[in-house]
């Protein structure tokens, strides 16, 4: 789940710029989402759930050290089967080597009508031509394997997801400098009238659905109870961390 160096790579002028249309994206999302649990798989050190209004919200991590309250491996995750309520996958699935049992991992762990957000980077864009002129293995975030939309958006469907809402974003070409990435600000709203699908970055909800289940929710006194106990396991992960 930890990608070298992307953390570097985002405090560049071009990580810069796909953060905050990322984050400004994802803070309109979480805020209209309610429940009691909320984690974020990787990237802990930007806050992609500080617009949820949840009253116990995670960040978890694989690397060490992490400034996550939790950490472990995305393939299996510490949670038991529907506890979860909203789960933020930032750039993580398109560089890792099983997306696959990652979303199996969340689909076990989001309860029904419970939801996910993904963002990645567009294959379908000039960032992802340039892509296919870098070396293999090189820096990010031009290595790993990007995922189209719709590949994503078959992958939720057969784990029984339902695509909700989403988008794209950041049409500037791949300059590095912050003057350049100014220069093509205007390729922003061309952009998402001239050629929608071509943006550099992307963002997806997709909901949970259970077809063909009545869906009875728990008391919401053992819900409140079962998410305290989840944020007393993030908390005494956080101390040994420490100590």
């Amino acid at each position: 789940m930890s990608i070298k160096g992307f953390d570097d790579w985002l405090a560049t002028p071009q990580g810069a710029y796909v953060l905050q249309w990322e984050q400004a994206r994802c803070d309109l999302l979480v805020s209209d989402i309610f429940g009691f649990n909320a984690l974020q798989l990787g990237l802990p050190q930007i806050d992609l759930l500080r617009a949820n209004r949840m009253p116990f919200r995670f960040r978890c991590d694989d690397k060490t050290p992490s400034s996550a309250a939790l950490r472990a491996r995305p393939h299996f995750l510490p949670f038991a089967n529907a506890s979860v309520d909203l789960v933020v996958l930032p750039h993580v699935l398109e560089f890792d080597a099983a997306p696959h049992q990652i979303l199996r991992e969340v689909e076990r762990i989001l309860v029904p009508e419970g939801q996910l957000i993904v963002t990645g980077f567009n294959p379908f864009s000039l960032w992802g031509v340039r892509r296919k002129f870098a070396r293999p293995g090189g820096a990010p975030p031009w290595r790993g394997q990007y995922l189209s939309v719709l590949r994503l958006k078959d992958w939720l469907a057969l784990l029984g997801f339902e695509t909700h809402a989403g988008g794209f974003g950041c049409y500037a070409p791949p300059v590095t400098q912050e003057k350049w990435l100014q220069r093509w600000r205007f390729m922003e709203l061309a952009g998402n009238r001239w050629w929608p699908y071509a943006g550099a970055a992307y963002i997806i909800q997709a909901i949970k659905r259970v077809h063909g289940m009545r869906l009875i929710t728990p008391l919401r006194k053992d819900r409140k109870a079962h998410a305290k106990s989840l944020a007393a396991v993030a908390q005494q992960a956080q101390r040994r961390e420490q100590s």
